[in-house]
């Protein structure tokens, strides 16, 4: 088994090296002054099972080109099985025909892994699950709910829970932890948000959304009682942070008494981290699937928690052909 890492998420790879107790396969990954990118292997891959782990994030076309040519390297240095492990796989919101003559782009992706060498894939909290359906090789897509539950149930300070292995802010539920209440920020996120609130025992509410145009939405109406309630909204990506911060400022003008965020992908581009800021987010709490910018470790009220224990024994039960779906619990 190696573990190879290209240039887009070098923290999170160099953590799952070290929950495996395994080096980072010796590779390097540059650019010619044309900014052409190549690749080269220092060791032997021959026969090996091998797994690459790069988001495709902002430079979102730079990073999918270091994937593509680093797994067109290992099938050509004859490596056993190629893995490519995508915390966050870009283009994943073009899942379907938004318009006439508009294209399909996360099924060409999907068919570009494959044809480069890819005979496998690992990746986390897909935008639409029907992606894993874009692919004719094995598709093992994890969940961050459980590292959300933990980490809730962590900060909450459950009598009974094991502490959090890591500093986390406290969090203070006016009226108890009953009092929590889990908020989809649109109808197409109900059932990401429906599970952790089952796996919390809380209520849900619903924000009514109807977006305009891509990157402005509307908050229009919240279903449920929020009155009263601490509020997280739960979320797979926060790009301009627009819809999220209305989300929030609509939860806190129904009654709530505070409100914070778990999201799993931070693509956060533009102005994001500073609308966050201005919000009334009490916190925006991600994973570390896409590498924080100075402006978010700056934030003082967005913060990471780290992916690299889930991914690390997902690639340990790929390798060793055991269940990947007892991390789903």
């Amino acid at each position: 088994m190696k573990i190879v890492a290209c240039n887009s998420n070098l923290p999170l790879a160099e953590k799952v090296a070290m929950e495996l107790g395994l080096p980072l396969c010796n590779a390097t990954v540059r650019r010619f002054a044309d900014m052409e990118i190549f690749v080269e292997i220092h060791e032997n891959v021959r026969g090996e099972d091998v797994f690459v782990i790069q988001s495709t994030c902002s430079p979102t076309n730079d990073n999918l080109m270091e994937l593509l040519i680093m797994l067109d390297a290992l099938r050509r240095g004859s490596a056993r099985r190629i893995t490519a492990v995508m915390p966050y796989f870009g283009y994943a919101r073009q899942d379907r025909k938004s318009g006439p003559r508009t294209p399909i782009s996360a099924k060409l992706v999907a068919n570009i892994l494959v044809e480069a060498g890819a005979n496998r894939l690992l990746t986390m909290d897909l935008h639409a699950m029907q992606i894993q359906g874009f692919f004719d090789i094995p598709v093992d897509n994890l969940y961050a709910a459980p590292l959300f539950t933990r980490d809730i149930r962590g900060r909450m300070k459950l009598q009974g829970e094991p502490p959090l292995p890591y500093d986390a802010p406290p969090m203070d539920i006016p009226g108890g932890p009953h009092n929590l209440m889990i908020v989809s920020p649109d109808v197409g996120g109900v059932v990401r948000a429906r599970q952790l609130a089952q796996r919390l025992n809380v209520d849900l509410a619903i924000i009514d959304k109807r977006r305009e145009r891509a990157g402005v939405s509307e908050v229009m109406n919240v279903i449920g009682d929020v009155r009263g309630r601490y509020c997280i909204l739960v979320d797979d990506i926060v790009d301009s942070g627009g819809s999220l911060c209305n989300a929030a400022e609509a939860l806190m003008k129904h009654g709530a008494a505070a409100v914070e965020a778990y999201v799993t992908h931070g693509v956060l581009t533009g102005s994001a981290v500073s609308r966050v800021g201005q919000s009334p987010l009490g916190m925006l709490t991600l994973t570390d699937s896409i590498m924080a910018t100075e402006a978010v470790k700056d934030s003082a009220n967005i913060r990471q928690i780290s992916t690299a224990g889930l991914i690390s024994r997902a690639m340990q039960a790929i390798s060793d052909e055991s269940s990947v779906s007892s991390l789903f619990d």
